[in-house]
């Protein structure tokens, strides 16, 4: 896809999860390494679930969103680059809900619940610098229902793909969004993509970001490389993650909350290629506000949340811009090409 190509899918407009009745979207980035993250907020509750996918998760309060267990309603959840120290972030984000008087009611006080995930971005820039909880403060203290930047902000900050055959040939990821409306119902995702795997336009199949050639100028196409025989690099597990939220304004139960978590990994399915590898730790929350006041079969919900992950991760690469590290690593995005 060439640059003209890009700048006319960026055109079309996609969406965003703000979308979504209910839902608010903040980003904090720190440019030093670069690192962030990103914070999807429903001040009146939301019904959550989840879906773990990869292999090598990085989580916080994943366990009270299965359907079987006590808590319907969480607050919010936390996206963060910076690996597991990223989970760090997630307590800011409790204490800025806390003072805005968002959370649970525990009768002592209103405690805001925030699951979490974290994406692998240590080997891009300094590692010693990463989200702390001043970091998912002020990304919740930036929230707003305006239609959330993408690219290197974030989250996606720090993101990057296509690193099957090491670093030095894997391009720039980011972060993305998108939905979709039915029937008075909306779908919303936002999606922070640091595939291990190539990310691939789900309408054609195309790889769009990904593993380079040798001269760095090309795409190799991971796929068809390794089934050619090419030889990955050796992976450190967990280095790599695909980690986002699908929210909906519908009315829906827990249970279908966590269907929705499920199907909308069709859509990273679609997007990335491979996905759910053994080094990625992909992660997709969902939230349903309820707010629209309207109920939608659940096949129509699943298909729309499947469409805007795909779309979402697509944008996540579209939107970025290549960087250069310190250690001059050099990160082409997609445009760059």
């Amino acid at each position: 896809m060439n640059a003209s190509t890009i700048a006319a899918r960026l055109a079309l407009s996609p969406g965003s999860i703000t979308r979504v009745q209910g839902i608010e979207v903040g980003h904090h980035t720190d440019t030093r390494r670069p690192t962030g993250c990103s914070v999807v907020i429903a001040r009146a509750g939301a019904v959550g679930g989840v879906d773990v996918r990869g292999a090598a998760p990085g989580t916080r309060e994943t366990d009270l969103l299965h359907p079987t267990n006590l808590v319907e309603r969480v607050h919010a959840v936390l996206l963060a680059g910076g690996s597991a120290w990223g989970l760090d972030a997630a307590s800011g984000a409790v204490r800025w809900l806390e003072e805005q008087g968002v959370g649970l009611d525990v009768r002592y006080a209103r405690l805001p619940l925030v699951p979490a995930a974290v994406l692998f971005d240590l080997g891009v820039g300094d590692a010693r610098i990463r989200p702390d909880a001043a970091s998912g403060y002020a990304a919740c203290a930036a929230a707003s229902s305006e239609p959330p930047a993408e690219g290197n902000v974030g989250a996606g900050a720090g993101a990057c793909v296509g690193k099957v055959f090491g670093m030095g040939h894997a391009m720039k990821g980011g972060i993305g969004t998108a939905s979709v409306t039915v029937e008075g119902v909306t779908v919303g995702a936002l999606i922070a993509c640091n595939a291990l795997g190539d990310v691939v336009d789900p309408d054609t199949g195309a790889v769009i970001a990904g593993a380079r050639t040798e001269g760095g100028r090309q795409l190799r196409d991971t796929r068809r490389a390794l089934l050619r025989g090419e030889l990955p690099k050796p992976v450190l597990a967990g280095t790599n993650t695909t980690i986002g939220v699908i929210a909906t304004d519908a009315q829906i139960t827990k249970a279908q909350a966590h269907r929705l978590a499920v199907v909308s990994h069709d859509g990273l399915a679609r997007a990335i290629n491979p996905v759910h590898t053994m080094s990625d730790g992909d992660t997709l929350f969902t939230l349903g506000t309820g707010a629209s006041g309207r109920a939608l079969g659940m096949m129509a919900l699943a298909t729309m949340a499947a469409e805007v992950t795909a779309v979402a991760t697509l944008r996540a690469v579209l939107c970025a811009r290549g960087i250069t590290t310190a250690d001059r690593l050099w990160l082409p995005a997609a445009g760059d090409l």
